[in-house]
């Protein structure tokens, strides 16, 4: 499980460096009467917490995509304290990261692997009970990558746009990801 991580850790940091040019523009956009893609900068060198697959079903698109989710220090911290587990809610300033990839198959593997194509978009999350008091306490964004511009896009209606599917998850604080054992 560590080389996983370490390989979309990897991953995530080349993907997170390239393009300086845009790297101002990059934290510019906004979710409309949402969060600003500005509240998660630095995420590309936050701890992972874990790695997922979604298999081109329903939700986030309905695309296939390897997916890393990251989490700044307050998250982390509440993670190793035992949150959600314990029962207790993730504090304010709690933000995750998912950085969504569009898989391909490896060429150069001499076995059958899938590995990130192209950046889809990053899935945003913070915790602040007052401003997002209507959404458990989370505000959410998602934004899209642009490769013709080097930048990203903000998809959706507003904060509250991932509430409905975490309310399945309102007993974990509304958070699906588990902090994985490296």
């Amino acid at each position: 499980m560590k080389a996983i991580y370490s390989v979309m850790l990897t991953i995530l940091v080349l993907v997170g460096s390239t393009g300086t040019a845009s790297a101002a523009d990059k934290y510019a956009v906004r979710i409309p009467d949402g969060v600003s893609l500005s509240e998660f900068k630095g995420y590309e060198t936050w701890e992972v917490v874990s790695v997922s697959h979604t298999d081109g079903g329903e939700g986030m698109g309905g695309d296939e995509t390897f997916n890393v989710i990251v989490a700044n220090p307050v998250m982390i911290k509440a993670y190793a304290a035992g949150i959600p587990g314990n029962g207790q809610s993730f504090p304010d300033g709690a933000k995750a990261v998912k950085i969504q990839y569009a898989p391909k198959k490896s060429t150069e593997a001499p076995f059958k692997v899938s590995i990130p194509d192209r950046l889809k978009d990053v899935a945003v999350m913070v915790k602040d009970s007052k401003r997002f008091a209507g959404s458990g306490g989370w505000g959410y964004g998602l934004f899209d990558y642009k490769a013709t511009t080097d930048g990203f896009a903000p998809n959706g209606t507003g904060a509250k746009c991932g509430a409905a599917c975490h309310t399945i998850v309102k007993a974990k604080d509304y958070v699906f990801t588990r902090y994985e054992r490296k």
